[in-house]
């Protein structure tokens, strides 16, 4: 936090660290670094002064909100680490990783507001927190005016902040010191918590902030993501106010009120480098030009894609509709587990090429290579094989909390030596890196790294299904989307009822955005003698490349497979 806050506040105290762009249009609040670092040493006192303690674990359940950086900041004032759950998750995601990382306390809203809908924040934090003995206190902050249960545990936060000394001096750390835990999901089990350390994080939030951007003091950085994801973490809080910059905290929707929300608020803002998912660039191309071009944008230096690998359409129209072919475009590659961006188009030397949909360049230090099926280094060009990172960076991951054993097996112990990232990439002929996506079963949907296990779990809590098995596949907005094939048991009667049943356990174990967007019901699953599922037959179906099955030959019974792709074509006539 010194280094968020105490040194831009000695030299140049008023100038503004967040510009909160709230749900309701055109009511934006502007807070200094004097007042951010106010906020934040009130809001540790307060934590002090409730016994939450250096090495301590604090939950933090609140929308995008110049409190709720000030609450990761406090955390971090005094030696407690965060971790930021994203308000979309269920209150059993929510007690789920309150219960893995122990903590002590959970910080929250009486209410989020997203899209003009109100959103049940601490109603959640109740459910959630019934089964978490660890919890403490519950500091609940307004979002609304709204009044909400306040039980035994409960404090409201404004106003123990407003007692609170406005003064606190910042604890003594180590380098590697746990700075703060994220959960991300892994091809199998439960989410993990993903451990970063407090110096080398954020010099590399901070490095790459400012040469993959090209950020100049004085821009208005304007990064969409949510605190929630590690986005949100490196480029709307810790790399941006390292930097002194100005950051936009956002805190609705592509959509509310209308499609031109991102290119009003640019023009209102005067942002200068945009930051956001394809998703939504996807989603809005659908809308058409005449909402980006009602806008002033001649604001914007750069453009930036992250969460998932931007198609051409979707980059081409982001170019030149949106950066009316003068901005800079970076699409950006990196996870949670490496703290910041490793693979982007800039920096680079001055004017040079700038591929569509390509992440193209690595980031200074960080080493990519290419491995094939046997484990071995590919070399040369115009090649593709699991991306690895060779050598250690800054930014890099220090275990998983709790269980550092699933931390060396899941990115080391697959290629010794090397970080597997769990990406495929290609190696273009001039020596560039494009993403090819996930090599596991892991799902992107709308850029939420998702294990279809995961949604498995889930739907496998239904009395009347015995047995589900999710893929990806293609979608038009989402990038990827779920679709899930399951059995139902022989005396089943109502199909329909079992999919609503399936879809509403999904979004309270997990989030809405996990609803798988299509349930297929088949007599049995395509399983090789031991019992394994085979996805890649069942991910054949969905893309309809059935024509193309390749080797049947471990299956139970083969004939399986002609089974469900005639309950597949039934699905689609329908």
């Amino acid at each position: 936090t010194v280094n968020c806050l105490d040194q831009h506040v000695e030299k140049s105290p008023d100038r503004v660290a967040l510009i909160w762009e709230r749900d309701e249009p055109g009511t934006a609040v502007h807070v200094t670094y004097r007042e951010l670092l106010d906020l934040t040493c009130r809001l540790a006192n307060t934590l002090k002064k409730y016994g939450i303690q250096k090495g301590d674990k604090v939950a933090i359940y609140m929308s995008v909100s110049p409190l709720s950086v000030a609450a990761m900041l406090a955390c971090t004032r005094i030696g407690a680490v965060h971790t930021v759950v994203f308000a979309g998750f269920s209150a059993e995601s929510l007690a789920g990783r309150i219960m893995d990382s122990e903590c002590k306390a959970v910080i929250t809203y009486n209410q989020g507001v997203r899209g003009g809908r109100i959103i049940e924040l601490k109603t959640t934090v109740d459910e959630a927190v019934k089964n978490c003995p660890s919890i403490k206190h519950v500091f609940v902050a307004q979002r609304t005016d709204n009044k909400v249960q306040m039980g035994e545990r409960d404090i409201p936060l404004e106003e123990e902040m407003a007692k609170a000394a406005s003064v606190c001096t910042p604890e003594s750390m180590d380098s590697e010191d746990m700075l703060f835990m994220l959960y991300t999901s892994g091809s199998t089990g439960k989410p993990k918590g993903i451990v970063h350390s407090q110096a080398g994080y954020l010099l590399y939030a901070a490095l790459t902030h400012k040469y993959v951007f090209d950020y100049q003091q004085g821009d208005v950085f304007g990064c969409m993501a949510d605190i929630g994801w590690i986005t949100g973490h490196s480029y709307v809080v810790y790399g941006p106010l390292c930097n002194g910059a100005t950051s936009v905290l956002f805190e609705s929707t592509p959509v509310y009120p209308d499609p031109g929300r991102y290119w009003e608020v640019v023009q209102r803002l005067k942002i200068n480098q945009f930051y956001g998912a394809p998703t939504a660039i996807r989603l809005l191309l659908n809308y058409g030009e005449e909402w980006v071009k009602k806008y002033d944008r001649s604001s914007l230096k750069t453009l930036g894609s992250v969460g998932e690998p931007i198609n051409n359409e979707a980059w081409q129209w982001f170019y030149h509709v949106v950066g009316e072919g003068r901005c800079t475009l970076v699409d950006t590659w990196w996870q949670t587990e490496t703290g910041g961006i490793c693979i982007a188009p800039r920096p680079s030397e001055e004017k040079a090429e700038i591929l569509p949909a390509m992440a193209m360049r690595p980031f200074f230090g960080i080493v990519p290579v290419l491995m094939d099926e046997k484990g071995k280094v590919i070399e040369g060009n115009d090649v593709s094989g699991a991306l690895c990172i060779a050598q250690p960076w800054p930014g890099m991951a220090r275990t998983i909390y709790g269980d550092h054993q699933r931390f060396l097996d899941a990115y080391f112990k697959v290629y010794p030596g090397y970080y597997f990232t769990g990406d495929g990439a290609y190696r273009t002929k001039k020596g560039y890196y494009q993403i090819t996506g996930r090599m596991d079963d892991v799902i992107n949907i709308s850029g939420h790294r998702l294990g279809t296990a995961e949604i498995e779990d889930a739907m496998a809590d239904h009395p009347e299904v015995p047995e589900t098995a999710v893929i990806g596949y293609p979608h038009k907005i989402k990038g990827e989307g779920a679709f899930a094939f399951v059995v139902v048991k022989e005396q089943t009667t109502h199909v329909d009822r079992v999919k609503e049943e399936l879809k509403t356990i999904v979004a309270s174990k997990i989030a809405k955005y996990a609803v798988p967007d299509h349930i297929l019901v088949v007599k049995r699953l395509p399983k090789t003698r031991s019992g394994k599922i085979m996805r890649r037959l069942l991910k054949k179906v969905v893309t309809e490349q059935s024509n193309n099955m390749g080797d049947v030959t471990t299956l139970d019974d083969p004939s399986v497979v002609n089974e469900i792709l005639d309950a597949y074509q039934k699905y689609k006539e329908k």
